[in-house]
């Protein structure tokens, strides 16, 4: 049997698929393309193998889901396929919740339609807003403050129905803030456009792709004035899912898990730390603070030890010098298979056996 891994093409579906394949897990990738590339799959089945499955298309389409499911004999989903931009979603509200809850819809009709039970749904910490104590742990109060965060609340809320109504088991895994890249320097984040993450916008600025880094707030209430984040290796967090994946056929219902490393780092900690990896300075200014933004928020990850037996274990120089190694080997990301034109939705690859 075989993971539908809905996002697969995007930063930390890629990552996932690979953990998979490196466990010994048959993946089938989904993505529709549009905040990803074609290319980013290609990189995937080098680090994989060469027949790897991918089905191009929207995860909001129940029958292209139900016929990738059937196709593939997928027995297990992991759902990233989503909008991520906190700034984005202030702007375009609307839109986030159409692709977000959509998609995630989708893959549920298509898991139901299957009698398929298992689900781990990428979850974000968004969902705790602004918490008025840290380290956050899953019984910390709820609140998003954005439309991005409000999407992943209600997505949990759905889940969470369909858990308590008897069909489906899940994990809700509430990421907390993932940078870094694959250490082939193979795969890593390539985002569409104006890069919203820091980790991307930090390295284009080392590159020289843009002009200077801007730091949202410097009155915040921390050792240096800026935000402080909790900072997650991409590859601990694929790693997490399957852990995850494992840990659904023992548990039922639905169960959510923050993926953190229990440490807060300020923005500028990170900028400092990355001039180090680089080898020269990064220009920066800190301008005001960005709407929907918490000031402080890093995790306990306690209870994913305890459930999942994950933990965390690359440290924030490790995270940062392979993020370094990516964009040195690929300065434009994956920008030359942008220039294909759009394709009709399709399925690519060979079932596996």
């Amino acid at each position: 049997m075989a993971v539908l891994v809905t996002g697969g093409a995007g930063y930390i579906g890629s990552h996932t698929a690979v953990a998979l394949h490196e466990a010994g897990r048959r993946g089938v990738i989904l993505d529709d393309l549009s905040n990803a590339s074609r290319a980013a799959v290609d990189a995937v089945r080098g680090l994989t193998t060469p027949d790897l499955a991918f089905v191009e298309g929207d995860a909001a389409d129940v029958g292209l889901v139900g016929e990738a499911i059937d196709r593939y004999e997928v027995d297990e989903v992991v759902h990233f396929a989503a909008s991520k931009s906190v700034a984005e979603s202030v702007e375009l509200p609307l839109a986030y919740f159409r692709n977000n809850l959509g998609s995630l819809l989708g893959v549920l009709a298509a898991m139901e339609d299957r009698g398929i039970r298992r689900l781990v749904f990428s979850s974000s910490c968004t969902v705790y807003g602004e918490p008025d104590v840290v380290p956050v742990t899953e019984a910390s109060p709820i609140g998003a403050v954005n439309p991005y965060g409000w999407t992943k609340l209600h997505g949990e809320q759905v889940l969470d129905a369909v858990a308590a109504a008897g069909g489906l088991d899940v994990m809700l895994l509430r990421y907390f803030n993932p940078i870094g890249a694959h250490p082939s320097g193979v795969i890593g984040e390539d985002p569409t456009g104006i890069p919203t993450n820091l980790a991307a916008l930090l390295m284009q600025v080392a590159l020289g792709r843009r002009d200077r880094l801007q730091v949202f707030g410097g009155d915040y209430g921390t050792v240096d004035g800026s935000a402080v984040r909790d900072y997650l290796h991409v590859v601990d967090l694929a790693e997490a899912h399957l852990a995850a994946l494992d840990a659904l056929t023992t548990r039922t219902g639905a169960t959510a898990v923050n993926l953190g490393t229990g440490r807060g780092h300020t923005v500028l900690e990170l900028v400092r730390l990355a001039e180090e990896v680089v080898g020269h300075p990064i220009a920066h200014e800190v301008v005001a603070r960005r709407p929907g933004d918490a000031g402080r928020i890093w995790a306990d990850p306690s209870l994913a030890t305890e459930v999942l037996g994950w933990t965390a274990e690359r440290d924030l120089r490790t995270m940062l010098e392979d993020h370094w190694r990516w964009c040195e080997s690929h300065p434009d990301g994956f920008a030359d298979a942008r220039t294909d034109p759009p394709r009709a939705p399709r399925l690519g690859g060979a079932p596996g056996s």
